[in-house]
């Protein structure tokens, strides 16, 4: 195994304890080595529920002794249920940096409507000073882009959604 894969290995296990105990951040340091992962919420779990801000829609109070008619879901034209259905996502395999290139004078990897195959490499992601190439793993048309260049990225984040052959 080389060392970039048990590097990996070791992140993910952390990110793993992280998950399971609900760390929001860790710092490790050993020797001249130190990791930092920081994650933006606390993860939900049974044991802990965390509070979730919810809008509530503006309805006038119903009348004493009768029930409040409930408010029906907004109603979604095909085209949108259809878009929302078929799209397949890319997540982040790791914590990092995106890049969407392979250097600052290259075009980026993938733009909107790029044809790609589970080969392509849709972008970069820097982590712990090393370029990991990431590969689509399925087939399509990117229809959106949901990171910027030189964003950090956390594991299993979504960074582009894909229409699919």
């Amino acid at each position: 195994m080389t060392q970039q894969n048990n590097d990996l290995d070791k992140i993910k296990q952390l990110i793993d304890i992280m998950k399971q105990n609900d760390l929001v951040e860790i710092e490790i340091k050993h020797d001249d080595d130190k990791i930092f992962l920081k994650r933006s919420q606390p993860q939900i779990t049974q044991n802990h529920p965390a509070a979730v801000p919810m809008m509530l829609p503006n309805v006038p109070a119903a009348p004493p002794g009768t029930y409040a008619a409930q408010t029906a879901a907004p109603q979604k034209t095909p085209e949108e249920l259809q878009k929302n259905a078929v799209l397949l996502e890319i997540k982040s395999p790791m914590v990092g940096t995106f890049y969407a290139a392979s250097s600052p004078d290259s075009d980026p990897c993938v733009e909107i409507d790029s044809t790609i195959t589970p080969q392509t490499v849709v972008c970069i992601i820097e982590a712990m000073k090393v370029l990991n190439e990431i590969k689509a793993e399925v087939s399509g048309k990117i229809a959106e882009i949901l990171v910027t260049n030189g964003q950090a990225v956390e594991y299993g984040q979504v960074l582009f959604k894909v229409k699919p052959d």
